[in-house]
């Protein structure tokens, strides 16, 4: 009961400090106070209360959770909607996201793995179990759940881990639904298990380490995808004395190789061999191949080849297994058929049957034609009569045709003369029809291409007076700017001369249409209407770049900057140098930058406006991306894994590249699409509805907690790129997919 208290006492807290409403603070006490008072299993009720139905406990009470209960962060809340499992880790629950913003690219249904609190009531169980996360976070296969981010919920102190929602079951609900599967349908459902398998250990070197079936899912689509990729197993090393590298308890028992208990060894893919071979047999036979005493028998699906692969794969000795589960499954359909011997006694008698049938039909051949010749004498004096009568009518009906083919002839001749010269005719009027139209055409063409060259003179002089010259007292020959300290210890970042001029910000209806078919939520699309005009009337310039680490460095050091968010600048998770754009800096961390640079140079720096940021990304295109309507990883840093508008597959880098490392946009801008989001001035609103039209900062109404972020990043996929996509995010977290973008005043 302490322990109920003491949840109480904090939800108390949360709710005084206005983090929780009255509603639900009640909520999470009423069912803290189910799980501590509901009676144990085989109890008696007292003596003196009469009988009465038992009303269930609620799925979820022994550890304060239900149906309707938000949970996670105050910037990151998650609505449990359905208990989906609930096991020794802990609980799985269909969950919403309920934040509007979505820093990790994934859609509004999710799935949260609350972990169960013995699990993480020690700080080293719980960094065990985040390094676990964070590893799964980087596998991305399409056999293989994908893990969002993990998250605590200050009520409850509960771990979660936010993960891919799926819809299906896992395979010990198909097992215990279908029985015994046969082979085909064995190698079906585990081929995609080695694929993703293959994927770990060659591309990161990890080995799942609790393969089993209920951590084999089959969503209702039919796809198979792989669950719980080493955090079960941490999760139960974690109770070990060395909770932070325990891999001699990693498995379940039943599946757990044999070495799996040498916890000096390093895990490899034999481990998972052992499992997915101990699963074959579970899938043919229905049990465990070790369950009853003595040696395990053949299943009836296997033949004896087959078996000694499959007892291969759970020897005991590690070296004496398949390298791998891909291995494990062609040795098996490899070894299918009758041995060299059964096939020899197959064809013996094959041929012996072939024999005997030869010698039957032959005998039958030689009764049949005796029958034949005695009938055939018969048949040939008929036909003989017959002939002689039927030649007789054929000379007679051969020259009734021929007076009446002489007829038809005359008549056809008459018919094709006739006919050509209605031909002659119809194709002399459509040789005038096709060139009175080509002489049109040709008219057609003439006129549009002079009115071409009339368009592109006049841009090519509207552009000239727009974009600044090669004399520009503020730009070099490039239209580059740089301005130097005034101390002259170094530079502040390179510009680009951005120039007036109006332009639609928004999005238009057809475009919506093709990122919803990609995807995208109709809410989402409703921030980016009413497509509106916007006149941009001051010149300003903007960084041609994001903002590198080598140029934060600077800040650092000249100011003492000290970061009070959740990521690392300088070492964010992946690798980076001085090229590459900086991230882990709050929106209130890039004000006091551009501060700093005005008063290092003595000009006027801040942060774009969102309708400036927008302006200089199209560059003067209207189209979803300013390379076209569609993009690929040669043009851009995001997940590849994802495609847009019928755009290719690409390349997921796992983290930033150096500035510049693409093509810019028309107007010499780098990384305007993709590598990290970049803050702006304008607080969150959910539309344009109120916008200014005069391209400054909107800072008025909306959530003033949350400002807006712009041009996506490499963990997200391509839809989130597009010109007009708005995201926002609290003003004052960090992340490792966000950064900043630099403008600098003219006049």
């Amino acid at each position: 009961m302490q322990n109920a208290i003491d949840k109480i006492r904090e939800l108390r807290a949360l709710h005084e400090d206005g983090l929780l409403s009255r509603h639900e603070f009640d909520l999470r006490k009423n069912a803290i106070l189910d799980a501590a008072y509901s009676p144990e299993e085989g109890s008696a009720p007292p003596a003196q209360a009469a009988p009465a139905a038992p009303e269930p406990v609620r799925p979820g009470t022994e550890i304060g959770l239900m149906a309707g209960q938000e949970v996670g962060p105050q910037n990151r809340r998650y609505r449990l909607e359905r208990l989906v499992a609930h096991g020794g880790m802990g609980q799985v629950w269909q969950a919403t996201d309920l934040a509007t913003h979505a820093e990790l690219g994934h859609s509004a249904q999710v799935a949260l793995k609350i972990l169960s609190p013995q699990m993480t009531q020690a700080a080293s169980h719980a960094k065990l179990l985040i390094q676990e996360a964070t590893r799964a976070r980087r596998l991305a296969h399409e056999h293989i759940v994908r893990v969002y981010e993990w998250a605590q919920d200050p009520a409850t102190a509960s771990y979660f881990i936010i993960m891919e929602y799926l819809g299906g079951e896992d395979l010990d609900s198909v097992l215990a639904r279908e029985g015994r599967l046969s082979l085909e349908r064995v190698t079906t459902l585990l081929a995609p298990v080695a694929a993703a398998l293959d994927y770990a250990w060659e591309r990161h070197r990890l080995v799942h380490r609790d393969i089993k079936p209920g951590n084999v899912f089959v969503t209702r689509k039919g796809e198979v995808k792989l669950l719980d990729f080493g955090i079960a197993a941490r999760a139960r090393a974690s109770g070990a004395a060395s909770p932070l590298e325990a891999p001699g308890s990693s498995g379940t028992a039943g599946y757990r190789a044999p070495e799996a208990s040498n916890g000096e060894r390093q895990p490899e893919p034999a481990l998972d061999v052992y499992a997915v071979s101990v699963m074959i047999y579970q899938m043919l036979e229905g049990a465990l191949p070790f369950e009853a005493a003595g040696r395990p028998a053949r299943p009836q699906a296997l033949g004896e080849r087959q078996w000694a692969v499959l007892q291969a794969g759970f020897a005991r000795d590690a070296a004496a297994r398949p390298a791998s589960v891909r291995a494990l499954l062609e040795s098996l359909l490899a070894a299918a058929g009758p041995s060299p011997e059964e096939r020899a006694a197959q064809e013996a008698a094959q041929r012996a049957q072939q024999e005997q049938a030869a010698r039957e039909q032959a005998a039958r051949r030689k009764l049949e034609a005796e029958a034949a010749a005695a009938a055939q004498a018969v048949v040939e004096h008929q036909r003989r009569e017959q002939l002689r009568e039927q030649q007789r009518r054929e000379r007679a009906a051969a020259e009734e045709a021929r007076l009446a083919r002489k007829e038809t002839l005359r008549q056809q001749l008459l018919a094709r003369r006739d006919e050509e010269a209605a031909k002659a005719r119809l194709a002399q009027e459509e040789a005038q029809r096709k060139a009175a139209q080509a002489k049109a055409a040709a008219a057609y063409l003439l006129e549009q291409k002079r009115a071409r060259e009339e368009q592109a003179a006049r841009s090519a002089a509207e552009l000239q007076v727009m974009l600044p010259t090669p004399a520009s007292p503020v730009a070099d020959s490039n239209g580059v700017l740089r301005d130097a300290f005034l101390d002259a210890s170094g530079s502040a970042p390179a510009l680009v001369l951005v120039p007036t001029g109006r332009f639609q910000m928004g999005s238009p209806e057809h475009e919506r249409r093709i990122a919803m078919a990609a995807g995208a939520q109709k809410n989402w699309l409703a921030r980016e209407t009413p497509q509106h005009w916007v006149g941009i009337e001051r010149p300003f310039a903007l960084g041609r770049y994001p903002v590198t680490v080598g140029e934060w460095r600077d800040f650092v050091q000249a100011t003492g900057w000290q970061p009070a968010g959740e990521v690392n600048w300088a070492a964010p998770g992946f690798p980076q140098t001085d090229a590459h754009p900086v991230v882990g800096v709050t929106w209130f961390d890039a004000l006091k930058y551009v501060q700093w640079l005005s008063a290092a140079t003595g000009k006027r720096y801040r942060l774009p406006s969102e309708a400036e940021w927008e302006y200089a990304c199209r560059a003067g295109t209207q189209t979803a991306f300013s390379c076209g309507d569609t993009i690929d990883t040669g043009q851009a840093n995001y997940d590849g894994s994802f495609t847009y508008n019928g755009g290719p597959r690409g390349e997921y880098r796992g983290g930033t590249t150096p500035a510049g490392s693409f093509p810019p946009n028309p107007w010499g801008l780098y990384d305007m699409h993709g590598n990290v989001w970049e803050w702006v001035q304008d607080v969150v609103h959910d539309n344009y509805e109120g916008a200014p039209g005069d391209g400054s900062a909107w800072e008025l109404g909306g959530d003033q907690a949350r400002r807006i972020l712009r041009g996506g990043s490499w963990l997200y996929n391509p839809r989130y790129l597009r010109s007009a996509l708005r995201n926002g995010f609290s003003a004052v977290l960090s992340n490792d997919i966000v950064g900043l973008r630099v403008v600098r005043e003219l006049m």
